[in-house]
């Protein structure tokens, strides 16, 4: 048997979007299997939440303290004390730097190389640093996408055999066919009226929600709306000052982090979902969307043809007429809509989280 240690600090936050879904989702697959070959040891900060998986034979929790810098000093100097783990698997960018077990991470995209200046100082030098070190002592780097892989070993130089596409599925709502709200339910809970257009992602540049809010100033339905889902991230202030620039202050709503059981309901009501990030390692919510019916249309750049396939339609996300032009294709031609609607059902069954957890643990488990 062997025995996997992994960092879950990111999954074990109340509000988890990104990375923070995707350890999640990770390590519920890996409490959920029955497998006998292997045996889960989750390294957390503090005790773990009450949304994190109960406790198995084999599938247990280590507390580490204290929390101060516990990358770099609290959990390698546990590894090196205390019972070991075969492999430590870290779902994020950051390994232990010292530590004397093997590792692998996970890298979703590699956007703080190719967009730089679309970060935080700070941030960005630790994406920058801790990430070097980490690729280079990481016996396996999982990422999301053929795109992220490719990138990944141009930019660190490492061998194409060690990087491993594992793609995301797709988070599951429990009892969501008894919570989908009406458009009048909506609107008394978000203040989401009429026709609109749905946007879910963190605010920050990269997801170039600036554009989009230009692009629907050209759109000339005065009974349409935008629909912005997300929390603030980093350099968000121009992101909530665009609806004024461009005379939509009005129409444009931004509702902040919305919890999972309402999505659904924003997605199914919505007249298309919009995606016009410049780059992304993935972009779970094109699933997402496609899961509960909306028609997807997304930027033709990095990872996003992989999530969309054939289901989606695609626009330059530097131009800002071409991706008002693609909507309003979507909002007038409802033969092409119910088309958009019936593919994205078939996309979405391509991925599962159950299938992600499985193809990790394989790798894992031949590094032993």
């Amino acid at each position: 048997m062997i025995n996997i240690g992994i960092d879950g600090n990111e999954a074990n936050v109340d509000r988890r979007v990104g990375i923070g879904e995707y350890a999640f989702e990770i390590i519920n697959e890996f409490q959920k299997l029955k497998t006998q070959s292997a045996r889960f040891i989750i390294y957390l900060k503090e005790t773990p939440k009450h949304h994190m998986p109960t406790p198995t034979s084999n599938f247990s929790y280590n507390i580490v303290g204290p929390k101060k810098l516990w990358t770099q000093f609290a959990l390698p100097i546990n590894l090196y004390l205390y019972r070991k783990p075969d492999i430590f698997f870290t779902p994020t960018h950051y390994a232990p730097r010292f530590s004397p077990i093997p590792t692998t991470i996970s890298i979703m995209d590699i956007s703080y190389i190719f967009y730089p200046e679309l970060f935080l100082k700070k941030d960005l030098y630790q994406l920058t640093n801790w990430t070097k070190y980490s690729v280079a002592k990481a016996k396996a780097i999982f990422t999301i996408s053929t795109s992220s892989k490719d990138d990944i070993i141009k930019t660190y130089s490492v061998d194409e055999n060690n990087v491993h596409v594992t793609y995301p599925g797709i988070k599951q709502v429990s009892g969501i066919k008894n919570k989908v709200l009406s458009m009048e339910d909506l609107s008394k809970k978000f203040g989401v009226k009429g026709n609109y257009i749905l946007f879910v992602g963190t605010l920050q540049p990269r997801k170039n929600i600036e554009r989009l809010v230009e692009a629907f100033s050209m759109l000339s339905k005065s009974d349409l709306s935008l629909v912005i889902v997300g929390k603030k991230g980093w350099q968000y202030e121009d992101i909530l000052r665009s609806p004024k620039r461009y005379g939509v202050e009005d129409r444009v709503k931004f509702l902040d982090f919305v919890e999972d059981d309402d999505l659904p309901s924003l997605y199914k009501n919505a007249a298309c979902f919009v995606l016009p990030s410049l780059y992304e390692g993935f972009g779970l919510p094109v699933l997402e969307a496609m899961k509960y019916g909306c028609p997807v249309l997304i930027s033709n750049v990095s990872s996003l043809p992989e999530a969309g396939g054939d289901a989606a339609l695609y626009f330059d996300p530097t131009d800002s007429e071409d991706i008002a032009r693609q909507i309003k294709r979507v909002l007038t031609d409802d033969k092409l809509r119910n088309a958009m609607i019936e593919k994205g059902k078939a996309q979405v069954k391509k991925f599962s989280w159950e299938k992600t957890a499985k193809e990790t643990l394989r790798v894992l488990e031949s590094l032993k």
